[in-house]
């Protein structure tokens, strides 16, 4: 998939490119052309499905971290919030810095873009911001918390009397923990929608491991979640909840992905952004899922 393109009139545009062994088995067209209708549809800006979340006036954000693979060898965050109640409009922004660097210097930036965008829709600010912060180990989580937090705190100051209740999670992927059933006197694997918040997890934080998505066979592979701040009094059988419903929006797959959507998207635009455009896409391709 390419993620845009330049036309003759200076203006940029989605795009989706296909390749041609995708198309070439018969017995999967029926398959692959109703996927590629709905991929369509969310890069124009159609809205595919959503779930129930009773929580109102709330933004998500997914943030991820890309290297760019040119010469220059830049770091890449992926930005992405969502603008709507019902979590089926998004804002994205990508921001380069300097190489190597992991820990994001001008998340402020995005975060105010995104609320501003947010202010157009609904012509009022969220009262709760959800931030899933993706590629993060566990020696740098006292950085995140000392650092990018702070930012996105004063950033509210930018609006007046404003005071949102923030949560922001960790996420992570790369982790050495699996887990199994027990069930029937024999081991199998944990249907989606396991939680494990006791024994394994850590003492400092409020943390669980998730299982969303199907797992054919084997172990189960758990993702991570480190609640590192969170004022808006969510408690943990909210944050995973939550995070399990957030599994079920990434657009490209009917089912449950591993991570939150947010998280996912934010990755591909990071991706998209580092390993082909090696530049900042298009501000005029924010509000749309062009990257998918």
């Amino acid at each position: 998939t390419i993620g845009q393109r330049h036309t003759s009139r200076a203006s940029t545009i989605s795009s989706l490119a296909i390749n041609v062994r995708t198309i070439s088995q018969q017995q999967k067209l029926r398959s692959v052309a109703q996927k590629i209708l709905l991929q369509v549809n969310s890069k124009l800006g159609g809205e595919l499905w959503t779930v129930n979340v009773p929580l109102k006036n709330m933004m998500v954000v997914g943030v991820d971290v890309h290297h760019d693979t040119s010469k220059s060898h830049q770091s890449v965050m992926g930005f992405v919030a969502s603008v709507n109640s019902s979590l089926t409009r998004w804002y994205s922004r990508v921001i380069f810095q300097a190489p190597t660097e992991e820990l994001i210097s001008r998340l402020r930036v995005c975060l105010l873009a995104a609320l501003q965008k947010y202010y157009e829709v609904n012509h009022n600010l969220p009262e709760k911001i959800v931030v899933y912060r993706d590629g993060v180990s566990d020696g740098q989580l006292k950085m995140v918390e000392q650092y990018e937090i702070p930012q996105l705190i004063k950033c509210f100051e930018k609006f007046p009397d404003y005071e949102p209740k923030l949560v922001f999670i960790v996420v992570q992927k790369r982790i050495s923990t699996t887990l199994y059933s027990w069930a029937a006197n024999s081991f199998g694997t944990p249907p989606p929608g396991t939680v494990l918040d006791h024994t394994l997890t850590q003492r400092d934080w409020m943390d669980f491991y998730l299982i969303a998505h199907h797992t054919r066979q084997g172990c189960g592979l758990p993702t991570h979640y480190i609640s590192l701040y969170n004022t808006a009094n969510l408690t943990p059988d909210h944050l995973q909840r939550l995070t399990f419903k957030m599994c079920h929006l990434y657009w490209n797959w009917p089912g449950t992905i591993r991570v939150p959507a947010p998280c996912k998207y934010a990755h591909k635009l990071a991706f998209l952004a580092g390993q082909y455009l090696h530049s900042e896409p298009s501000i005029q391709l924010s509000d749309k899922l062009f990257f998918l």
